[in-house]
């Protein structure tokens, strides 16, 4: 991958992702199946980002996906791509809801996905 990905601004690929809450509901496809459902989506400049409810796949558990992550987005077929792997995405760092909106949070989440775009 590119050494200038951009974490959490979307790619131009996906870039029609950028409007606010259009995804919300769409199925989310790692690059070796579906994960799960996007909950919510942010297109805040510099930090925008999905939630993706991963339902019975990882115990209920939710994920923050970068919009960086996010390869195209499929309105048809109602699915957002990532091209991560399905064992990448369970091995992301837990939502820390209390540090949600402070940039360590931010930043570890950005520096674990950033080593899968080096």
């Amino acid at each position: 991958m590119s050494t200038s990905w951009d974490a959490w601004n979307f790619r131009d690929s996906a870039a029609r992702a950028a409007e606010s809450g259009t995804i919300v509901g769409y199925r989310v496809h790692a690059t070796d199946g579906d994960i799960g459902e996007v909950d919510d989506a942010s297109n805040a400049v510099d930090e925008s980002s999905i939630v993706v409810d991963t339902g019975g796949w990882i115990f209920g558990r939710k994920v923050i996906l970068p919009a960086g992550t996010i390869h195209r987005v499929d309105d048809g077929e109602r699915k957002v791509y990532i091209d991560l792997t399905k064992e990448q995405i369970k091995n992301s760092p837990e939502i820390d809801e209390a540090a949600l909106d402070g940039s360590a949070h931010r930043d570890g989440l950005g520096t674990y996905y950033g080593e899968f775009y080096r």
